[in-house]
């Protein structure tokens, strides 16, 4: 039987990509606590994707796997894919994990792929073998499997067909708006076991194993993370995805800046974004020091903390709110802003010392790409993480900041106080930028006064944040001025801007 696993069997094994407590390691086939655990992950409790439960793989009494496994044989093959079919039955609604017969060092283990479910809340019977069938809620806490009771239990209940946004159906899209290129290189990337049998595959096969299709097979439909990472303009189907970055060599209130706007797969623009910073905003510098062999080094803004910030950023938007990630960069700082911010469980003071952990994840599935892609390290670390790099580094401490409704998440890095930017990008052509986009705007408004900011940034071909920062430099100046209410008003130019 060829692999279905989405990741490589060697990475699962040895948790490289996936966290201890979404992975559970069984020596033998002991069906009530294994459907228990199906059960836990399919009701994926705290949105982290669900998770994994490897059968012919011992541990110790820590949980850590104990190599080389015993693994199964034949006969124990066979009859445990029987009976796990009439055991998941029992499962209400019924649940069936995705299962994969491996070869590691040469013996046979059976891998559950258990992702979280649509249909939850789902119950499993305390004793799948016994006659009397009693039927309990399961939750995953930390790595144990545990029946979900009072708080737990109604807060479950409570998700009922709450299925996070990024695990949803799109149903305007197609199987084939889902690109088998972008779905190959990504199982390339991971080093999956599907690597490299993938060109006997359709799109829909390949986005069945990586689950990011589903429904019957007469109503087959793209989930929603397939589309983030999988077709080659996600934008059409969710406005605003995309990153801005934005250069202000006089500062936030000059009235230069320079914008570069990176649009496409989620995977691809995070990680251009992050080169295009890197090339042109990141600088270390060495001071050498007559009184000893060490030299200083430092950045004025350090990788790892930018990559922690930005990634996050990706990971924990929103992808309904039409608002790009933007990241503003100044000879003071670089912030990274998103919408919206950060889950109410996490209380303020905590996030600002590194010891927040959500209790809900707004989007599963994109953590889980983004760890395969080794772009993040897991749950709840990017912040720590900041703080950590920039202590190093010997920058000021990082800022962290949103309202009291949570419709923003700031992350602000200050520059190392011994350094200056000084940005490889060309000023000259940062304020032709500027002055031309202005000119632009004035031409627009001369010819429709009532005029939206959103038909003048898709006529001039820039964000709507960028051209709102023109307009409010525009207001400033006296160019312009908006007359009567912001729905029905109009925009008067200046005389003097015609001459």
């Amino acid at each position: 039987m060829s692999s279905k696993l989405p990741i490589n069997l060697d990475d699962l094994l040895r948790q490289r990509k996936v966290e201890s407590d979404r992975i559970e390691y069984k020596a033998g086939w002991n069906p009530d606590p294994i459907i228990r655990t199906i059960c836990a992950f399919a009701n994926d409790f705290e949105n982290l994707g669900g998770g994994y439960i490897v059968i012919g793989q011992n541990c110790d009494s820590t949980g850590i796997p104990i190599f080389p496994p015993d693994g199964l044989t034949d006969n124990q093959l066979d009859k445990i894919q029987q009976e796990l079919l009439g055991f998941c039955h029992q499962i209400q609604p019924a649940y069936f994990p995705n299962l994969s017969i491996e070869e590691y060092e040469g013996v046979s283990l059976i891998v559950l792929w258990v992702p979280g479910g649509e249909n939850r809340p789902y119950k499993a019977p305390k004793e799948v073998t016994s006659r009397r069938k009693d039927h309990k809620y399961y939750i995953r806490r930390y790595s144990s499997t545990i029946e979900a009771r009072g708080d737990d239990e109604r807060e479950l209940i409570a998700l009922t067909a709450n299925v996070p946004y990024d695990d949803r159906y799109h149903h305007t899209a197609k199987v084939e708006d889902l690109s088998p290129q972008l779905m190959t290189e990504f199982l390339h990337q991971v080093d999956s076991d599907l690597d490299g049998k993938t060109t006997e595959f359709t799109a829909e096969t390949l986005g069945r194993r990586l689950n990011v299709i589903g429904g019957p097979d007469e109503a087959i439909m793209p989930k929603n993370v397939g589309l983030l990472f999988f077709n080659e303009h996600p934008g059409q189907f969710f406005p605003a995805t995309q990153i801005d970055v934005v250069w202000f060599p006089e500062g936030a209130g000059g009235d230069r800046f320079d914008e570069k706007t990176f649009e496409g797969p989620l995977a691809h623009i995070t990680r251009d974004a992050l080169s295009y910073i890197q090339t042109n905003y990141l600088k270390q510098t060495v001071i050498k020091h007559g009184d000893r062999a060490e030299a200083e080094r430092f950045w004025n803004f350090p990788y790892a903390a930018v990559e922690e910030a930005i990634v996050n950023a990706v990971y924990h938007r929103s992808y309904e709110e039409r608002e790009p990630i933007e990241i503003r960069i100044t000879k003071e700082d670089l912030v990274v802003l998103s919408f919206p911010g950060p889950d109410r469980s996490i209380r303020m003071p905590d996030l600002q010392l590194g010891r927040a952990v959500s209790r809900r994840y707004r989007n599963r599935r994109i953590g889980e790409f983004l760890k395969e892609l080794d772009l993040t390290e897991g749950r709840s670390t990017g912040i720590s993480k900041i703080l950590k790099v920039m202590e190093e580094n010997g920058s000021g401490k990082p800022e962290f900041e949103t309202d009291d409704d949570r419709t923003y998440f700031l992350v602000r890095l200050p520059i190392h106080p011994n350094e200056i930017i000084t940005p490889k990008v060309d000023e000259k052509t940062s304020v032709k930028t500027s002055v031309k986009t202005s000119v632009r705007i004035l031409e627009l408004m001369r010819e429709n006064k009532n005029i939206t900011i959103i038909e003048i940034a898709e006529a001039i071909g820039r964000t709507t944040r960028a051209i709102e920062m023109q307009i409010a430099k525009l207001k400033e100046k006296g160019a312009i001025e908006r007359k009567g209410p912001d729905m029905g008003g109009y925009w008067e130019v200046s005389e003097k801007t015609k001459k």
